[in-house]
């Protein structure tokens, strides 16, 4: 059975912090919202038009969502979803969460990602806006 594979219309950034920093700004509303820390660096992956000027950022990217849940034990997922990427000299962030993998691909290149994963024979498929309702 194919991957499924979901688009999101919601531009995403990638927003770098000092170690040990905490967001000064609600990050968590959105399709997907991370906080990564590492002891040099705190990332937050968020809605863009939440991150504050002078925050450095990466992006947009539009968040690509595999159909889940996934197994834990499933292999080649990602894989499956990188390869045509590779092909396509596409360059992403690859994320994962307890239920199912994520994309964040440059919004630029959506639409040929989703062209080279369709010509591998994922499904892909948009998702409508989410809206603001949890904020």
């Amino acid at each position: 059975m194919p991957l499924h594979l979901m688009t999101h219309p919601e531009p995403l950034v990638v927003a770098r912090l000092d170690g040990g920093a905490e967001p000064s700004w609600d990050w968590t509303p959105g399709p997907f919202a991370s906080l990564t820390r590492t002891p040099n660096e705190t990332s937050v992956v968020c809605l863009a038009e939440l991150v504050p000027g002078g925050v450095v950022t990466e992006g947009p990217f539009r968040g690509v969502e595999v159909a889940g849940p996934l197994a834990f034990e499933a292999v080649g997922v990602m894989a499956e979803i990188l390869a045509p990427l590779v092909t396509a000299g596409i360059s992403v962030l690859a994320m994962s969460t307890f239920d199912t993998d994520w994309v964040l691909v440059p919004e630029q290149h959506i639409a040929t990602a989703s062209e080279a994963w369709r010509k591998a024979g994922l499904i892909v498929t948009p998702t409508v806006l989410t809206g603001r309702s949890n904020r």
